[in-house]
């Protein structure tokens, strides 16, 4: 789309070009039959998608040439962002507002200086493209050291398989050669029962004979004697051995156990993961983009869309916790009111694994509330002198861009402001319909 003839040097970003045909598009189909011009007659009966796809260039055309066709598009743009259209008619671009939002309302409502505003916002679509680009180079980067460091892991965890398995050997080997130690004890006992028996069977002989049965009796007892010697001989031996078989385990559990532990810090494993939410301060528990969310648009009331939503994937679902619980079930004391919720949300982390934080008004506590949060529920209290809509926003804004976050609240304040910052705003009655589900 050539601007030249009306004051652009070049012609406008792609991403503009395509924004203002497809609002266009819209407006065409709003037309009586008799408004449509002429050259795009045959387009309007499409749908809006379709007729903003086939029918671009005819479109882009007929606004360069067609003011008065301009004009009535521009009336849709001011009435669909009216605080945006205002503020570029003062000379006043929003901080927060979209470049391509930017340029497109300024190409066809025509304030002053508009092209000077179409020129800014392509230089922050560039910027932002070029952005890109450094982000998709670091991260390649970083893709190709992680995979050499799991190499080295990987041969690292290889060596400590093949000692394992040494030592394993080992120990097979010490289990035998205490198992054969206990055999040879059984053996000597049941020798000295043998010897006991035949003592016992000497001293009945002996009772029977005198004199010379007196020898014969002294000798037998020398006999038991030794018998009984070499019993305790063997038994002390067999303890010993088994004494020095568990001392040998026992270090070469240890020197595995050191070996673990050596690799562990080697390795510099990390113990946990933080996540962007978890650097936002706050007063924690006594214990422990959806830009394009689906598809298709869906409206905030629109039951499909919390299902939705929970379908993208790593998604960050942040709940306003009072302002669901008394919209649901206002009657109960607050802390029935936080276990309800929470237990729902518990059985919804689990389901959809997503990420889910709550966050209470903690602003009149005196100190942290005593909460039992559920697995995968992250339980956090605004500070005191601070509400819960203010930390809402700083969890919102603590994500990286291009984060995939919703957030469950009724309040139009925090609906329009976390939409603002590239949230998608849900209403508190979608999520208790989705937790009365199950």
């Amino acid at each position: 789309m050539s601007s030249a003839g009306e004051g652009l040097s070049r012609p406008l970003p792609e991403r503009v070009r395509l924004h203002v045909v497809e609002v266009a598009a819209q407006v065409l189909g709003t037309m009586p039959a008799a408004a449509v011009p002429s050259p795009l007659r045959g387009i309007a009966r499409f749908e809006p998608r379709k007729r903003a796809r086939l029918g671009a260039a005819q479109i882009a055309a007929q606004l360069e040439s067609d003011k008065e066709f301009r004009e009535l598009v521009a009336e849709a743009v001011e009435t669909a962002w009216p605080e945006l259209v205002a503020g570029l008619a003062e000379g006043v671009v929003p901080p927060a507002a979209d470049p391509v939002l930017v340029a497109a309302a300024a190409y066809l409502t025509r304030p002053p200086d508009w092209p000077d505003l179409v020129e800014q916002a392509r230089a922050e679509l560039e910027r932002a493209a070029s952005l890109g680009s450094q982000r998709e180079q670091a991260e390649t980067r970083l893709r190709e050291q992680l995979a050499a460091q799991r190499a080295a892991a990987k041969e690292e965890v290889e060596r400590v398989r093949e000692q394992l398995k040494t030592l394993r050997a080992e120990n097979a080997d010490l289990r035998r050669k205490l198992h054969d130690a206990r055999e040879r004890l059984k053996a000597a006992e049941a020798r000295a029962a043998v010897s006991a028996a035949e003592a016992a069977e000497a001293r009945a002989a002996a009772a029977e004979v005198s004199g010379s049965a007196e020898n014969e009796m002294r000798k037998l007892k020398e006999r038991l004697a030794d018998a009984e010697r070499q019993r305790e001989a063997s038994r002390r031996a067999a303890r010993e051995g088994r004494s020095v078989e568990d001392v040998r385990i026992r270090v070469l559990l240890d020197a595995l156990q050191g070996t673990v532990a050596g690799l562990r810090k080697e390795l510099a494993l990390p113990t946990t993961i933080n996540r962007p939410a978890d650097s936002v301060s706050a007063v924690a528990p006594d214990s422990p983009g959806v830009t394009a969310v689906p598809a298709r648009a869906l409206a905030d009331d629109d039951p499909q869309l919390l299902d939705q939503l929970l379908a993208i994937p790593h998604l960050h679902l942040i709940v306003d916790g009072y302002n669901v619980t008394k919209t649901g079930y206002p009657s109960l004391t607050l802390v029935d009111q936080r276990t309800r919720l929470l237990t729902g949300l518990g059985g919804l982390a689990v389901q959809s694994r997503v990420e889910v934080t709550c966050v209470f008004d903690g602003a009149e506590l005196d100190g942290p509330v005593h909460v039992s949060a559920p697995r995968g529920v992250r339980v956090m209290f605004s500070a005191p002198g601070e509400i819960a809509d203010d930390l809402i926003r700083q969890l919102v804004r603590a994500e990286p861009k291009g984060r995939s976050m919703a957030v469950v609240s009724s309040d139009r304040e925090v609906a329009d402001s976390v939409r603002r910052m590239g949230a998608r705003p849900v209403p508190a009655l979608l999520l208790l319909r989705r937790l009365g589900r199950g």
